[in-house]
């Protein structure tokens, strides 16, 4: 079946997201910290945790919330994982933070126009 979609993989990644935590009776936290530790053990790549930023954030997670985890498994996954990771979600974070900053820098501009214009 073809898709009319112009992002069918992030489409098909996000449906199999939804679906698994419709699936999954864990509260958000959890799910998010599970998740974490999943990404560390496979070295995944940072645009992995960078998908679980805002779900972070929603789930009110603290950084040493995320820093336990790293913890927690670096005698299991290793050190190189653990720093691997603890690279990536430093990134994700930075790039969540500047691009939050340029929203709200462009709100502002716009903002400032609109008075103007007024």
């Amino acid at each position: 079946m073809a898709t009319t979609s112009e992002t069918p993989v992030l489409d098909t990644l996000a449906a199999m997201t939804v679906d698994s935590i419709d699936r999954c009776g864990l509260d958000d936290r959890t799910l998010i910290l599970t998740r974490l530790a999943a990404l560390v053990a496979m070295d995944a790549p940072g645009i992995s945790y960078l998908a679980h930023v805002d779900p972070a954030v929603k789930a009110n997670l603290t950084a040493e919330q995320l820093q336990d985890v790293l913890v927690a498994i670096a005698p299991v996954v290793g050190t190189a994982r653990v720093m691997s990771a603890a690279s990536h979600i430093t990134k994700a974070l930075g790039f969540t933070i500047a691009l939050a900053e340029a929203e709200a820098a462009t709100i502002a501009e716009a903002d400032a126009r609109h008075r103007s214009r007024s």
